[in-house]
């Protein structure tokens, strides 16, 4: 393959043209073969992994903590509302609100640009916007799953002398989870497919070393398709992933 691309460079140097099949294999071996750009690409794959298991685990946390400060609010009973409660819920609703109604586009940028404006790690920089953003998303996905869990379910829990957290860890919880998991898988995709808007503030994931290559052959053809079917393979991935698992968690429960 070498010899070939370097045959069709001498080719273009002495001001030949190439035929289809010529130029795409050209324009093949810029992109992938030569100087090993390959890894240029699965060091970006790396990266992008990396950011979305981040950003998976601040968006659950900071969901899962958002969605029961709501829950809890949401099910005091009349006449015994605690005002301290209500602050934190006021607060949560703030961030959701806030974070759902403005674009990620936007939130990343007044990341890297006010907030962290003197940080250079914008991977990691982007890596936070993405688990802020995730967790807003998150904690409704969470809030609906425990909100449908049957009342009685909570009230069976505090009859037999369980305090409110001992009864939504051992009761409540572990029923929402089953009922939001597919809900929570499409959240971990669309958060996978998100990691490429942070190579607008300059996070070096899988469409950063895209680019880098885009910028050296001047060709974007090629990059760019095998950028979108390395996506592509991952959520394919990852959907069959989720899908065994929730098969397994079906057979579990019978």
């Amino acid at each position: 393959m070498a010899a070939q691309y370097e045959l069709l460079s001498q080719l273009l140097k002495s001001g030949g043209r190439l035929d289809m099949g010529q130029e795409l294999f050209y324009k093949f071996y810029q992109a992938f073969v030569l100087k090993d750009r390959w890894l240029q690409y699965i060091g970006g794959v790396g990266t992008t992994l990396l950011v979305t298991a981040i950003a998976l685990a601040m968006g659950v946390l900071l969901g899962s903590v958002v969605a029961l400060v709501r829950v809890a609010h949401d099910q005091q009973r009349p006449g015994r509302s605690n005002p301290v409660l209500g602050v934190f819920n006021a607060v949560c609703q703030v961030y959701t609100t806030v974070i759902r109604g403005t674009p990620m586009m936007v939130q990343l940028l007044i990341m890297s640009m006010v907030i962290f404006n003197n940080s250079r790690n914008f991977t990691m920089v982007g890596a936070l916007a993405l688990g802020i953003n995730s967790g807003a998303y998150v904690s409704e996905i969470i809030r609906g799953g425990l909100m449908a869990v049957d009342p009685g379910q909570m009230e069976a829990g505090r009859s037999l002398g369980l305090n409110y957290i001992t009864t939504m860890v051992v009761i409540i919880i572990p029923q929402a989870i089953r009922a939001v998991l597919p809900a929570l898988g499409n959240e971990f995709i669309m958060l996978l497919k998100d990691t490429s808007l942070i190579t607008v503030i300059g996070g070096k994931e899988l469409l950063y070393a895209a680019q880098g290559i885009m910028n050296r052959t001047y060709e974007a053809m090629f990059p760019l398709f095998g950028v979108a079917l390395i996506y592509l393979v991952l959520v394919m991935l990852f959907t069959w992933l989720l899908a065994k698992f929730e098969r397994r968690l079906a057979q579990s429960d019978r």
